[in-house]
């Protein structure tokens, strides 16, 4: 297949592009888009045959719900059942934006897009290459993030061309995104708003609206099997880079000594490794590493940003051992550890002593 590549964003919607993509979609065709979170890899949410080539193209479990993603909010009632009012207000806040929502579907959304779900997750994105495009492809695109299923999710056009490149129909080049991780999932179909994944929008945001919020279990754990996972990314491993990625949390002193011992007794055995680190740490380790500085400890949106581009470019440089700081911060730490935790497969050891012992800890 030949994949169509065209630059567009805020300052060229160009709109014969635009309309061709939308010319795709309806057609029952694949094309990668930019959104504000990471890139999604769009269908027509109302034909099963797109959302089947949508999982296809991705290598992607077909129990693993698509998020519905639209342009406008009188199309939420169109494919959803029983929107509350704590909904209603939560979009008022927080749409366009990085939020997905939860709820009963109509039977108009096929179990092919909801992954046998009775139940349908929205979004608006804020993007306006993403509004326009879904409002050329008729205002219902399914979307998952635009990489092959288990790789990090892909925060700029060249990542969604190296898995993309000849499975899909065309690609929308937006250059980077803005936030660099995926929505925030909230459920809404319990009395009592639960999230299924945390994002940019967090539990205090959503409480500040709603009043209370709860976390799913799946949030941090392990979710059990023979589940259905009810939102994406909670049930099989994510974002996950080629070499073994293990997490070290602890003092400060501490891990940079069991990361550094982990590097040189790496080295001596020919394997390469690297290190996710603050912008403070990064002169802190051994030469022999590969050193990535995700961002300042204290620019959390810069952190979100970089880090799945940091996975990349691990597996761009054949690494075998990555080694990540704990980036457990006051605001959005929870859903970059949340993508960390998930991509290491729940490998984290706690630092025990200044001699770089620790212990494994494996959630769930």
């Amino acid at each position: 297949m030949k994949t169509i590549i065209v630059k567009l964003d805020d300052n060229n919607t160009d709109m014969e592009a635009l309309k061709a993509a939308g010319r795709i979609i309806r057609s029952g065709g694949l094309v990668a888009f930019p959104t504000e979170t990471v890139y999604g890899l769009g269908a027509d949410a109302l034909n099963p045959a797109a959302s089947e080539k949508i999982y296809a193209a991705k290598g992607r479990p077909s129990d693993n719900p698509l998020i519905v993603h639209i342009y406008r909010l009188e199309d939420l009632y169109e494919i959803a059942r029983d929107v509350s009012d704590a909904a209603v207000r939560l979009a008022g806040e927080y749409w366009p934006g990085p939020l997905t929502m939860i709820f009963k579907k109509k039977d108009i959304v096929p179990l092919k897009t909801t992954g046998g779900l009775d139940t349908v997750a929205v979004r608006m994105p804020s993007n306006r290459v993403a509004a326009e495009f879904i409002k050329e492809a008729g205002g219902f695109i399914a979307a998952p993030s635009a990489n092959l299923s288990g790789r990090p999710s892909p925060t700029d056009a060249s990542h969604v061309i190296e898995d993309m490149d000849g499975r899909i129909d065309m690609i929308i080049d937006g250059g980077s995104c803005d936030i660099g991780l995926e929505s925030t999932i909230v459920d809404m179909t319990g009395e009592v708003p639960m999230i299924l994944r945390p994002g940019y929008i967090t539990g205090d945001m959503i409480k500040a609206v709603t009043g209370q919020v709860d976390h799913d279990p799946a949030v941090f754990g392990k979710m059990s099997e023979g589940l259905r996972p009810k939102a994406p990314g909670m049930k099989y491993r994510h974002y996950a880079p080629k070499g073994d990625l293990i997490i070290v949390r602890g003092e400060r002193e501490k891990v940079i000594s069991y990361i550094s011992k982990g590097i040189n007794e790496a080295a001596g055995a020919g394997r390469k490794t690297a290190v996710l680190t603050a912008r403070e740490d990064e002169d802190a380790y051994p030469g022999e590493a590969l050193k990535i500085s995700v961002g300042a400890r204290d620019d959390e949106d810069e952190i979100a940003r970089h880090l799945y581009g940091a996975l990349r470019q691990c597996d761009d440089e054949g690494i075998d051992i990555i080694y990540s700081e704990d980036f457990s911060t006051p605001r959005i730490g929870q859903a970059i550890m949340n993508r960390l935790i998930k991509a290491a497969g729940h490998k984290i050891v706690d630092v025990a002593g200044t001699g770089g012992t620790g212990t494994v800890l494996l959630p769930g």
